[in-house]
């Protein structure tokens, strides 16, 4: 059997599929959030796994990074405006969580890059404080404030990020290691560690691990359609629309 025919989802696939589930889940949670239909926020797990990998397959190949970062955090700031304006809440949304995961990611490139140039060693050594840095004040800035997902939900994308060498002049036996089966797997200790340790849900977080098939069954391929902006301005206009609907109701 070949087993690359199986891989039949591709990077555009992962996030529809993520929305849909992420619909479902807000739907549970405005609409319906009494205990019988509690189903759907069990579905609505699946949802920040698939996000939070293909956060990490987008931090993989972009090729600028500022505008990457510029763009989540200005959107997770305008989110957060609104949600305070709303009901004065301090709570971090999602994509606060992801762009301290990208900080994370991009700090972990730098090492990475530095580690394996032709640099002095002294400075190999010092390119590691920017990434232990990032993942401090990720821990701290969860203690301090509610960030969604908590603290490993902001590392689950940075687990897919582990063995991501592309571009990065590492030994071969390192290209060789990152290949799109053990980069799952090094995001399934992630994903592992978040159902094990969830702030909150905790009774049914773990059903964020059946999203480990659809994983194995992705392509590492792009996609036909050009969805990048699509998917940022998703997450504000559905809950638009599913506030207004709650209101009607």
């Amino acid at each position: 059997m070949n087993v690359a025919k199986l891989r039949f989802i591709n990077a555009n696939t992962l996030k529809f599929l993520a929305c849909i589930f992420m619909v479902i889940d807000h739907v549970g949670f405005l609409l319906f959030p009494t205990r019988e239909y509690y189903w759907l926020r069990i579905i609505g797990r699946l949802s920040l796994p698939l996000f939070a990998f293909s956060l990490a397959e987008g931090c993989r190949y972009t090729k600028n990074k500022l505008m990457h970062f510029s763009l989540l955090a200005g959107l997770a700031l305008i989110v957060q405006v609104v949600y305070y304006l709303y009901d004065g809440s301090l709570e971090m949304s999602i994509l606060v969580t992801f762009t301290f995961s990208v900080v994370c990611i991009y700090a972990l490139q730098f090492f990475k890059k530095t580690l394996f140039s032709t640099c002095k060693w002294w400075w190999k050594l010092l390119a590691v404080l920017p990434f232990i840095g990032a993942v401090t004040l990720t821990y701290f800035a969860c203690e301090w404030v509610y960030i969604d997902y908590g603290f490993w939900g902001c590392m689950l994308p940075v687990f897919a990020s582990i063995l991501d060498f592309h571009r990065i002049p590492a030994p071969t036996l390192l290209q060789k290691a990152d290949r799109l089966h053990w980069r799952i797997l090094c995001f399934s200790v992630g994903l592992i560690l978040l159902s094990l340790y969830p702030p909150f849900m905790k009774d049914i977080q773990f059903y964020s691990l059946f999203t480990l098939p659809l994983l194995f069954l992705y392509n590492g391929e792009k996609g036909k359609w050009k969805t990048k902006y699509f998917f940022y301005l998703f997450y504000p206009l559905h809950l638009v629309l599913l506030q207004g609907i709650s209101y009607l109701l």
